[in-house]
């Protein structure tokens, strides 16, 4: 085999390898303090907090996070919505959060306890945009846990609807 067969083979596997190894070094890194407003923090079993024991996220850090857009009805508004806003469990990713539960915290102190499974299970997203528009505190804002419905009938049923939090301020990691 000539010099030059066998470093190809070396080099591909050496490619391979470093680009294995980038997303997990991303991610292993605390995300910096926010600039903006804090519209969520996050508490709890956290690895990677950026506020002292606490991750503290603005609308901008929101949405550098993986994300998608939820076209659903719900109990709660007229027709379809475009909700769009990151995965609850890229946030808790983010976060190297490590509970099997959260509890969310609306701003006016209703609390939900949600199962970290529901955010693996399902594209459950932290809505923070209705309609291409900031979704306001007077709309459910600014950070709603928005469940598919649409995709899932399944997920329309009383322990979902307790879990879909809107005006959340908080959630505790446990």
């Amino acid at each position: 085999m000539m010099l030059r067969e066998r470093r190809l083979p070396f080099a591909l596997f050496l490619w391979f390898l470093l680009l294995g190894a980038l997303p997990v070094k991303a991610l292993a890194e605390p995300l910096p303090p926010p600039e903006g407003e804090v519209i969520l923090r996050l508490s709890g079993d956290l690895a990677r907090p950026n506020v002292g024991d606490e991750l503290h996220l603005d609308r901008a850090m929101l949405m550098t996070l993986p994300s998608t857009v939820v076209e659903t009805r719900t109990p709660w508004t007229e027709g379809v919505g475009r909700f769009e806003g990151p995965l609850a469990r890229a946030v808790l990713d983010a976060a190297g959060a490590r509970g099997e539960w959260v509890q969310v915290r609306a701003l006016n102190g209703f609390e939900a306890e949600i199962p970290v499974s529901d955010f693996r299970d399902y594209d459950v997203i932290l809505a923070i945009q209705r309609d291409g528009e900031p979704i306001a505190v007077r709309d459910f804002g600014p950070v709603f846990v928005l469940y598919p419905f649409d995709d899932h009938p399944e997920l329309l049923n009383e322990t979902i609807r307790f879990r879909s939090v809107w005006h959340v301020g908080s959630i505790h990691v446990r």
